[in-house]
């Protein structure tokens, strides 16, 4: 016997948010990020090193190394990509921004796939709103349609979302295929060809980009959602998707295994001692607002737990959640769970009353107002010295770093946060009927957080979480080296001063082979049980200017 849906949506709540509107807030978060910086440490700097070894030749595309190093994730496909894409650049594109692009377009199928998710699983009977007695409830596609944009809102509002979804790194790739892999089992029960493909798709992209165990679950898991819930599709489509799930999810795992990918990853947690208080902090923050909503959605749902809408996001959110708790770190793999608890969070949108509503949108309107406030106050701190705790501030935090005025990111700034004005006022005088009402200013107020950092606050974050700064105190004390060694170095220092400053960089060795020596501090007093000490005079210690554990020593061979 069905049990009553807790959605009561009629069809003025259904409202069609305007495409072309929500295309161009889509492209107002995506872009900023990619465009206009340097890479970042740790993981970003280190991800492009690989893929700069693979392009020009340096390592193996089975085995990726750097300097004999393998990189820090069992991954292949996200370097592959990176290297494509800086093969095939044209020479006046520079090679980090080429790595970027299909990482950029990783982000569009993260927010594509996750829309389409959504709406696939708002169709599903047991997610329909209740039939009213003399009709005006929601029509099937329109609610769908009004539930996906406001999974999409969602999940751009998620405040873990923004950094990592930026940056060339596996996390970024996983997340892509992660949402493909969601987006077909949603949508198998439906149709065969484009599902299944996407799901092909996805679960290969996750067996190669270091995350195949995953791959297996979400499969397994979904082939069992689609089968339990008999009123999705008639037994033999149910049976069918199953089956291409659990094939797929085979496929997957023999791919692994063949290109050793495969590797068990849980081992690495700390255990016991693991501080989950931190763990604790971090589930809140990252996943803010969709956890929420989505404890509200399972609360509301609570008679269809067993329906695929409730139950395919459930389980894609558990899986992602108990692996980032048992890995390290945690937050890569918490980014995951983002789709499916932004689709938890948008069946939270149907069961609201007026009231919370209107606490979400207040709330939301003083807490990104007054980030708007804080950026921009920053920002004129660093441009002029008034006020001057914050310029004091600044110049404690980031030292030595001058600050120039740069008129187009000014400008976009501007223009958003003009924006956000107008988006307050829209929201409060129209749609207040729309059921996506509540997450538009979430979601707005994320992009425009992120925005203005990616542009007001732009130069000094490059200063402070590049490695350039670093890289050209090395390069200022050398002459035209032939080659460099390097002892102690992590693999981003690598990366950096390979990728920056273009140096022959070989590993510490007896006897040495190269002029110059780039050591880290905390190896210095091992230094001559590697090599021999008085074939080396101390050159320079190369302070980076926002963090002192990221210091360099520059030696150079006496009589060189």
């Amino acid at each position: 016997m069905n049990q009553p849906t807790p959605a009561i949506v009629t069809q003025s709540a259904v409202r069609r948010l305007p495409r072309l509107a929500l295309l161009l807030f889509c492209a107002a978060y995506v872009i900023p990020g990619f465009v206009g910086r340097e890479p970042w440490k740790n993981a970003d700097i280190m991800a492009l090193g690989y893929m700069v070894e693979l392009a020009e030749g340096r390592a193996s595309w089975l085995s990726p190394t750097l300097l004999g190093q393998p990189p820090e994730f069992d991954a292949l496909l996200p370097y592959w990509l990176g290297a494509w894409a800086m093969q095939l650049a044209p020479g006046w594109v520079s090679p980090d921004f080429a790595a970027r692009l299909p990482f950029v377009a990783l982000l569009v199928l993260t927010l594509f796939a996750t829309w389409y998710g959504v709406f696939s699983l708002a169709r599903s009977p047991r997610a329909q709103p209740v039939a009213f007695a003399f009709g005006g409830e929601a029509q099937p596609q329109d609610y769908a349609r009004a539930v996906a944009d406001g999974g999409l809102l969602a999940l751009i509002a998620c405040f873990g979302l923004a950094q990592l979804s930026h940056e060339t790194t596996p996390s970024l790739a996983q997340l892509g295929f992660a949402s493909l892999t969601f987006y077909g089992l949603a949508a198998l029960p439906y149709r065969l060809a484009l599902p299944a493909l996407s799901l092909a798709v996805g679960l290969l992209g996750l067996a190669l980009s270091g995350a195949p165990a995953m791959a297996v679950l979400f499969a397994l898991g979904g082939a069992l959602v689609t089968v339990m819930d008999r009123e999705t599709a008639d037994a033999p489509a149910r049976q069918r998707a199953a089956l291409v799930a659990i094939g797929l999810a085979v496929a997957a795992a023999a791919v692994a295994a063949a290109f050793d990918t495969w590797h068990w990853r849980l081992g690495s947690a700390p255990g016991v001692d693991r501080d989950w208080k931190s763990v604790g902090r971090l589930l809140l923050w990252f996943t803010w607002p969709a956890w929420p909503l989505a404890l509200w959605t399972l609360w509301q749902w609570r008679r269809q737990l067993a329906s695929r809408h409730v139950a395919l996001p459930a389980w894609f959110a558990a899986v992602s959640v108990i692996t980032a708790l048992l890995s390290s770190p945690s937050d890569r793999a918490l980014l995951l769970a983002l789709p499916a608890l932004a689709t938890l969070a948008a069946f939270a949108l149907p069961t609201f009353r007026r009231s919370v509503s209107a606490l979400i949108d207040w709330f939301t309107l003083l807490f990104f107002s007054l980030c708007t406030i804080v950026i921009w106050v920053i920002w004129v701190a660093m441009m002029t010295g008034v006020p001057a705790k914050p310029a004091a501030n600044v110049a404690k935090l980031a030292p030595g770093f001058v600050p120039q005025f740069a008129l187009l990111p000014f400008l976009l700034a501007l223009a958003a946060t003009l924006a956000w004005f107008w988006l307050v006022h829209w929201r409060t005088s129209r749609s207040r009927q729309a059921i996506w009402k509540s997450l538009v200013l979430p979601a707005g107020g994320a992009a425009l957080g992120w925005l203005l950092v990616m542009t007001l606050w732009l130069p000094v974050l490059d200063y402070g979480r590049s490695y350039v700064p670093v890289v050209n105190g090395i390069v200022r004390h050398m002459d035209r080296p032939s080659c460099v060694e390097v002892f102690g170095l992590t693999r981003a220092q690598i990366a950096a001063l390979r990728y920056h400053a273009r140096l022959d960089l070989r590993a510490a060795s007896i006897p040495s082979a190269c002029p110059w020596l780039v050591a880290a501090p905390d190896v210095q007093v091992a230094l001559p049980m590697v090599l021999d000490a008085r074939q080396w005079q101390l050159v320079a210690t190369v302070r980076r200017p926002t963090d002192a554990r990221d210091n360099l020593l520059l030696f150079r061979k006496s009589g060189g």
